[in-house]
């Protein structure tokens, strides 16, 4: 979402790097760059100027200190402002009330909230809470199916309701039905229009009335960039709104959204939507996004990302093979694809590391992630004798594989030179030289294009 905003305030920020101390004639040439990228990045005007005010008060003037040189304490003060600006911390969701605990779902047609309800039921099942769903939205067709549906998918409670009904007593019935069965939290799925509207807010309002929701939530399209914050506005004039999910992050947005809304509604980003997987919600880390965009990456998020998608037992199985030096065969290289995509693929996994916008311009983009499921139907066009001796591949047996999986002998011959790569670098992590082990990675990356997902030069 936020690579153009990154590229140039990383340009605007390099202008002043080096700098032998921090004036007003410098900091004033590197704010006009940080201005242009944030109004190209779709940030709300009034966002913008209050960001830069707020920068050049806290610049000018600087104390530089001995361990930082100039260039670094602008970045730092641009850094906290931007966290400032996005909220100082991460607030999650305030359950602490007499069961259900009840939260309002509102937006838009089209902002993703039924299949945030599903996300968001799922994130709160993990957290070992009992979970209903209900739709109120009885006016766009099959929307109470496809909650049905999502609800079915992420394990949770679904409380049925149809178009015939009136929202009010859909939602009554569910509270009744909730108390009942001692549900722990009730997600309550509204009707939005494609523009906002006086009935909409009316609605929407009345139902507020009657639930009493202890979270309303502000569901909203990240790609709608600058138009999401008016449309935040207007929602937080007629609902007493407790925070905002972002949604649609992973496609072309340019960032505006996440940068105006909290400005905007005074209501802090809660939670922010990665893709249409039910398991792509993330709680919004202010201080983590702010480094993501200073191109400083996101490690902690890298990391807690391994923690729930890696499966353990295979990587400890994997370890101890190793170990053993029973070697590293392509049912194994398939097996860290798998595990690959599950954690986003290698661009998500690209755009979490530090220094990705210090690479040269393109190289980020050699992350290609449509390589993975290409590699994977070569592997599976293979005999287990062949995914545990690869040196068995003469020139039919390749002809086999690339036919039956779809695919180039190319693109075969480039899996096998990967798989060497990492065969090598196994061998040095057998060694125990963790040096050897990065330098092995270093070359990879570098070198020869052999990374899983990276396309040969």
């Amino acid at each position: 979402m936020f690579d153009n905003l990154t590229d140039r305030l990383s340009g605007a920020l390099r202008k002043i790097s080096g700098k032998a101390s921090l004036t007003e004639n410098n900091i004033e040439e590197a704010l006009r760059e940080v201005r242009r990228a944030l109004l190209e990045a779709d940030v709300a005007l009034p966002v913008v100027k209050d960001f830069i005010e707020r920068v050049k008060l806290r610049a000018v003037g600087q104390e530089v200190s001995r361990s930082l040189t100039p260039g670094q304490a602008f970045i730092k003060i641009v850094q906290a402002e931007l966290e400032n600006v996005m909220g100082a911390t991460n607030e999650a969701l305030d359950l602490k009330t007499t069961p259900p605990a009840i939260v309002l779902m509102a937006g838009l047609q089209g902002a993703g909230k039924t299949t945030t309800v599903a996300k968001l039921g799922r994130h709160l099942k993990e957290q070992k809470k009992s979970v209903m769903v209900v739709s109120a939205d009885v006016y766009r067709p099959a929307a109470i199916d496809q909650l049905e549906t999502l609800a079915s998918e992420v394990g949770v409670t679904f409380f049925p309701s149809d178009g015939s009904q009136k929202p009010e007593a859909i939602v009554k019935a569910a509270v009744k039905e909730a108390k009942k069965r001692f549900i722990d939290v009730l997600l309550v799925d509204t009707a939005g229009r494609l523009a906002i509207d006086e009935a909409m807010m009316e609605e929407i309002g009345q139902l507020h009335k009657v639930l009493q929701p202890i979270e309303t939530l502000f569901v909203v399209d990240a790609m709608t960039g600058q138009d999401a914050a008016n449309t935040a506005r207007a929602f937080a004039d007629a609902l007493p709104l407790t925070g905002v999910v972002l949604t649609k992050a992973d496609g072309d947005a340019r960032g505006g959204a996440a940068l105006s809304v909290r400005h905007i509604t005074g209501k802090p980003i809660k939670f922010i939507g990665m893709g249409e997987k039910t398991e792509a919600l993330e709680p919004f880390y202010p201080d983590r996004i702010a480094s993501r965009i200073l191109g400083m990456g996101d490690m902690l998020s890298l990391i807690e990302e391994a923690e729930k998608k890696v499966d353990r037992q295979k990587a400890q199985k994997l370890a101890g093979k190793i170990k053993k030096g029973k070697g590293f065969d392509l049912e194994d290289f398939r097996e860290q694809l798998q595990q690959m995509k599950s954690m986003g693929g290698i661009g998500s996994i690209m755009d979490k590391m530090p220094g990705m916008g210090a690479l040269p311009p393109g190289a980020a983009q050699m992350a290609d992630d449509s390589q993975f499921g290409k590699m994977e139907a070569i592997i599976n066009s293979m005999t287990p004798r062949e995914r545990s001796n690869p040196d068995l591949l003469n020139g039919s047996r390749k002809r086999r594989i690339t036919q039956g999986s779809g695919t180039q002998i190319q693109d075969l011959n480039r899996l096998l030179k990967q798989h060497k790569q990492m065969q090598k670098m196994m061998k040095k992590m057998k060694g125990g030289g963790m040096q050897k082990m990065m330098r092995g990675l270093g070359g990879m990356t570098g070198g020869g294009g052999g990374f899983p997902g990276m396309r040969g030069r």
